[in-house]
């Protein structure tokens, strides 16, 4: 048998614990949020701050409370943290607390956050796959990437890996004028450099071409098919289309908030002179079972990505959860 592979070992995957429902919470998890900036104590620290540090990292679920920290930015960040770690112990998976907090708008997550929260859910979705060009799609789902045009392929790379390529460059007046874009510059995965992703898909340095023999395009939908299965129970057949080829635009999700501003105009029949930004156009058609709307059974789903002016791509996955016509199920 083939071994798997490992792969986004910083998603915190391994601090978590997988079950049929989805991934448990546990404490190792819960003391990993502890290292972060906003929460480990700097050396001006208050004694109050340094004893709730240090409880928690004794006991994540200890209940305790930010009262009596002297500074108000790090009370507030500790508050925040205090009602987050509630809301992961209350849910019984991490796929259903994600789930919780993209929907309730009065808990203001940070985008960090949620995507740390996809990072490991599409992490445990994609367990045990072999199929590199999928892996590299779904980090879409979880990392802004930046779009570039070379040598007429439209590529999409890591936006913060481009950003210190950029920074580099800074120093270096010509290159910035002179060199190709950045993701140019990159390894662009392709078929001969599949197996070259799992060493390094930590580091989400490979470029992923929308177009070529691996087909990006493709290649995203595939991930889109498998977060549907994982987060809402179904299975999706996902088609990239070159472009609408029926007059029907009845339902479409934006995966982003680019995306869904030109679907609006294109339902309500507008021509966007954004329309250029669009990326990517799939149709996607759920199984028998899923749980569809009456009136929209049968007829065609859209799903669209696109950059904005800046030519970034910010994916919106709970777009997903919440964009697609389904009825309520008891």
């Amino acid at each position: 048998m083939t071994p798997m592979h490992e792969f986004w070992v910083s998603s915190g995957h391994l601090l978590l614990d997988r079950s049929p429902a989805g991934l448990l919470v546990t404490d190792d998890f819960l003391r990993a949020f502890l290292a972060r900036p906003e929460l480990l104590p700097p050396p001006e620290a208050c004694d109050a701050e340094r004893a709730l540090h240090a409880a928690l990292l004794a006991d994540p679920h200890a209940r305790l409370s930010p009262e009596g920290i002297a500074d108000p930015d790090a009370a507030e960040n500790w508050a925040f943290f205090l009602a987050l770690r509630d809301r992961l112990i209350a849910a019984p998976t991490l796929e259903a607390a994600y789930r919780d907090l993209v929907a309730n708008a009065d808990f203001h997550t940070p985008r960090t956050i949620l995507d740390h929260f996809v990072h490991a859910i599409m992490r445990n979705a994609l367990h045990g796959s072999d199929d590199a060009a999928m892996v590299r799609a779904a980090e879409l789902f979880f990392r802004e990437q930046c779009v570039s045009w070379h040598n007429e392929q439209l590529l999409l790379a890591d936006a913060e890996i481009v950003e210190e390529h950029e920074h580099e460059r800074s120093h270096v007046p010509l290159m910035s004028f002179l060199a190709p874009p950045v993701a140019a510059e990159l390894a662009v995965l392709a078929p001969e450099n599949l197996d070259e992703y799992w060493g390094r898909s930590d580091a989400f340095d490979m470029v992923l071409n929308l177009g070529g023999p691996l087909n990006g395009r493709v290649a995203i939908g595939r991930a889109i098919a498998v977060f549907v299965r994982h987060m809402l129970g179904f299975d999706i057949a996902v088609e990239a289309l070159p472009q609408v080829d029926e007059p029907n635009f009845e339902w479409f999700v934006g995966l982003d908030a680019e995306a869904t501003r030109i679907g609006n105009a294109m339902w309500r029949g507008e021509a966007d002179p954004s329309a250029h930004h669009l990326l990517a156009l799939f149709r996607i058609t759920p199984e028998k079972s899923a749980p569809i709307l009456a009136d929209m059974q049968g007829k065609p789903i859209y799903l669209l990505l696109a950059a904005d002016a800046q030519g970034r791509v910010r994916m919106k996955p709970q777009n997903l959860l919440f964009g697609l016509p389904l009825r309520e199920v008891s």
